[in-house]
Order: structure tokens, then C-alpha cells, then sequence
């Protein structure tokens, strides 16, 4: 994410309503922050009973803070690992035949703590991905959980993925992607194509293609991607926040797959 410009004020409210940090299960408004300075934050792993630690460095920008879908879809992992019989995403994960382990794809990945999540819950190898420019912090979180980790049989590596270029998502395809992640990362409507077109280059012949992301809405212009997205795709819910108290609006987790034929049997491509 980059900076947030002026928004009208209904827009500015939804905003404030949506960040929120969840932070050991409490939510800690954006004013409660040091201003600018590094944090540590701890999110308790229940499934495993113990901790995942992530540096946020807030006066860096969107992409160095921690978001409400990302704690969405930390805490639908966590209990997927405690009970896959009432997940969410038992579906989705029990479709998959991967070799072995699993190995996953986070786009925007941010300060990269759902990909270690995954990487944690699901045994998985994971490959976080973001701007050049992000990798630094989300090197330091691969690292500061390294041995966590290790010791549930996943792997986390750092590569950078501007989307819309087709060099560096090769680059990343590279690694036999069985399933892409992503949490708020439908927000700048100028990225909106960038994202889509990365999506569509993920899309390789033979190769089944499943993309999971938690979102949570903030503006109308939204509609925008989602109609867009449901033209080259199949896209469902597959999962939705309560709202937090005080709040309007919940997380909510989209799946989208290879888009299926009409009754006419036409498909629109990417």
C-alpha cells in the first residue's frame, strides 16, 4: 500500500472504522501508536501455543502496518489448525493435492505476517512478495520467526513481485505455486488492473489456479475491481467477519478460481 491521499468524510470514517490492530485478541485504535516509531506486535497462534512477532514501522507508509484482514485471515488459519472439520477453509485446502509441503504465493504481502501464518498453520513453504522497497521489514519478520517457523515443518522466503510485470511474476511461478494469499490489498483504484493482470498471468494451462483474499471495504469505488474481477474469474465468499463493535462493516474472504463457461459455453479470457 502506499500513502493514503484526502478522502471526502464518509470516506475518512469508514478508514477509521477499518483500522484496527488486533494485537492478542484486543484491538488497539491507530492513535494509541508511538507516532512513526518501530513496534513490535505479538500475535498469539493458539493452534500451536506460541507467538508470531511482527516489526511495524508505521512512518514508512500503509505497507509497514498491520491491517484488520490480515488479523482476519491470522485467526482463520490459527483455527483451521485447530479444527479444519469447521473452517472455512477446509474446501479449499482439502482440494489441493500439492507435492510436498504445500507451497503458497502472498501477493502485497506487507509486513508478511499471514504468509508466516501460513507458513506456521499449514506447514507450508511460503514465498512473501511485495515492492522492492518493502523487503527490508519483511526479511526482518521472515527472520524474527525463523525458528518458530522451522519447528512446524514451513519456510518462508522474501521476493519482490511489482505487479502487472510479467518478469517478476515468472520469477515467482517459478516455485510451483499451489495457492495464492492476500489481505487488503484491493485499495489504490490505480492498482486495481496491475492486480488484476497479475492475477491473470497466475492463470498457466494445466495448472489449477485458487487465489484467497481477506478484504475489508472501505469505498463504493470498490465495486469497481470486483466487477472487473468477476468478468475474468469465478469469485464467492467463502467467509464473513462479524463487525467489530463500533464498526459497520466486517472482514470478508473471496476465493477466486479459473473462471468456468457460460451455459453458451464462451469464456471471457484474461
Amino acid at each position: 500500500m502506499s500513502s493514503l491521499s484526502a478522502r471526502d468524510d464518509d470516506e475518512e470514517n469508514d478508514t477509521y472504522e477499518a483500522k484496527m490492530l488486533l494485537i492478542d485478541g484486543e484491538s488497539l485504535p491507530p492513535t494509541l501508536l508511538r507516532d512513526g516509531a518501530p513496534e513490535l506486535k505479538q500475535y498469539n497462534i493458539r493452534s500451536i501455543e506460541s507467538t508470531v512477532v511482527i516489526r511495524e514501522l508505521t512512518s514508512q507508509g500503509l505497507s509497514f502496518q498491520l491491517w484488520p484482514a490480515a488479523s482476519s485471515f491470522v485467526t482463520l488459519l490459527d483455527n483451521y489448525r485447530r479444527d479444519p472439520s469447521n473452517s472455512p477453509l477446509t474446501a479449499t485446502l482439502s482440494s489441493l493435492k500439492p507435492s510436498s509441503p504445500l507451497n503458497i504465493l502472498e501477493l502485497g504481502s506487507g509486513t508478511g505476517v499471514v504468509g508466516i501464518a501460513a507458513a506456521i498453520t499449514l506447514s507450508a513453504n511460503v514465498t512473501v512478495t511485495d515492492l522492492p522497497h518493502v523487503l527490508d521489514n519483511l526479511n526482518f519478520n521472515a527472520e524474527a520467526n525463523a525458528e518458530t517457523v522451522e519447528r512446524f515443518g514451513g519456510k518462508v522466503n522474501v521476493a519482490p513481485l511489482r505487479w502487472g510485470e510479467a518478469d517478476d511474476v515468472e520469477e515467482v511461478l517459478g516455485r510451483n505455486v499451489d495457492l495464492i494469499l492476500a489481505s487488503d490489498v484491493v485499495y489504490h483504484d490505480h492498482l486495481y488492473e496491475p492486480l488484476l493482470k497479475t492475477l491473470c498471468l497466475m492463470q498457466l494451462e494445466g495448472k489449477r489456479f485458487i487465489f484467497l483474499m481477506a478484504h475489508l471495504r472501505r469505498w463504493k469505488k470498490e465495486s469497481v475491481f470486483f466487477k472487473k474481477a468477476r468478468k475474468l474469474f469465478d469469485v464467492e465468499v467463502i467467509h464473513s467477519d462479524v463487525p467489530q463493535q463500533g464498526s459497520r462493516i466486517g472482514v470478508v474472504v473471496y476465493r477466486f478460481t479459473t473462471k468456468q463457461p457460460n451455459q453458451n459455453g464462451r469464456i471471457v479470457s484474461c
